[in-house]
């Protein structure tokens, strides 16, 4: 071998990858990402958040409908209820009224059934304070409370009226106790009218609140009653009943003072035919008086018109009609009175001659009228 000649040894061979990687291009760094432009993405973008805002204004559309209607519920609820014990109060004000109307009741009778109406009276009044009333009927909720109240107190006052005054002697001052107790029951309805129930009505109309009546709830329905002279006359008549013999006066009875034809405010007479425009708003007025020396009750005033086939009869009662006053019951016939002319003619007048009525005694007061 030449000394020349040169050899060259490789020890360390490189592998393919190396050679790849450094024949493979250098990338830079990669551009940020940009969104996309153009108008579409954008009206996409507002179409998703108007779609959000109708969502949200729907769901507080309904969760303040939800809290409406359930104010509503709340003030019919509460009416109703107030509704059942205004019911109850005037159903016992019918029984104090046909108490104080009823002929021949002794006192004692009539101390224990005062008090017994008291007691639920008072009943009605406790569950009443029960209620919850809405916010805005705070008011009238005391009102009403102060109503049904006054009611306790009246019947209570008019009970221990009747006991302090059993032994005395002097009917003016009796009449005068038992009349104050009478105002406050008065007192009672007009509360309960003008400071409960118009309110209420109000505040429910401007608070859109419908399906519901406000009641009424009436105590004493002849309030003409309550004066001192009709409760020196009841208690004159209830005080002679328990000693036995009753109230005695001469003469005692009643009289029919004049019968009216109504709209058109005729007056019929005894003596002769009387021409009435037959309507159907017809309607007959009785005015009955007392012209005896007592206090009369339960007066039955019946009006008769003598007609072919049959009679047209009605019937009203006055409850209570103090010595030398007056009552007029007003008279709806249900049926319309036969006349002269055909049905084809029936705006012809209705002629009919009324009868005499003789003086009425005791509980009877009778009209009767004959059609011709």
């Amino acid at each position: 071998m030449s000394e020349r000649d040169d050899i060259e040894f490789d020890f360390f061979e490189e592998s393919d990858t190396r050679e790849t990687q450094e024949e493979r291009p250098r990338r830079g760094p990669r551009p940020p990402v940009r969104p996309p432009t153009g108008l579409t993405p954008l009206l996409r973008l507002i179409g998703l958040i108007s779609f959000a805002i109708l969502i949200i204004l729907l769901l507080v559309l309904w969760v303040n409908g939800c809290r409406e209607n359930k104010r509503k519920d709340a003030y019919r609820h509460y009416v109703e209820k107030v509704q059942n014990y205004g019911q109850q109060s005037q159903r016992l004000g019918r029984s104090f009224n046909a108490l104080l109307t009823q002929r021949g009741t002794k006192e004692a009778d009539v101390e224990s059934e005062l008090s017994g109406l008291a007691r639920q009276q008072e009943q009605i009044a406790s569950a009443a304070r029960g209620l919850n009333p809405p916010g805005r009927l705070r008011a009238e909720d005391a009102h009403m409370l102060d109503s049904l109240d006054l009611r306790t107190n009246g019947l209570r006052g008019m009970t221990d009226a009747f006991q302090s005054t059993a032994s005395s002697k002097n009917a003016g001052t009796a009449g005068a106790e038992l009349a104050v107790q009478m105002q406050r029951l008065i007192a009672s309805d007009v509360i309960w009218a003008d400071l409960f129930k118009e309110p209420t009505k109000s505040e429910l109309q401007r608070l859109g609140v419908t399906g519901v009546n406000v009641p009424d709830s009436i105590f004493l329905a002849n309030p003409d009653i309550a004066t001192t002279a009709s409760m020196k006359s009841l208690w004159q008549r209830i005080h002679g009943t328990a000693a036995g013999g009753g109230t005695n006066c001469s003469p005692r009875g009643t009289g029919l003072v004049s019968t009216k034809a109504l709209p058109s405010g005729k007056e019929l007479s005894t003596s002769g035919l009387n021409t009435i425009p037959l309507s159907t708003d017809l309607v007959f007025t009785v005015t009955v008086q007392n012209s005896g020396c007592a206090q009369e009750v339960g007066l039955r005033v019946t009006l008769t018109i003598q007609q072919s086939p049959k009679p047209i009869k009605s019937r009203k009662t006055i409850p209570l009609i103090d010595s030398g006053n007056e009552e007029t019951r007003r008279e709806r016939t249900t049926t319309q009175p036969n006349t002269r002319s055909s049905s084809a003619f029936p705006s012809r007048p209705w002629l009919f001659q009324p009868l005499p009525a003789p003086p009425v005694r005791g509980r009877r007061s009778a009209g009767r009228a004959r059609a011709l």
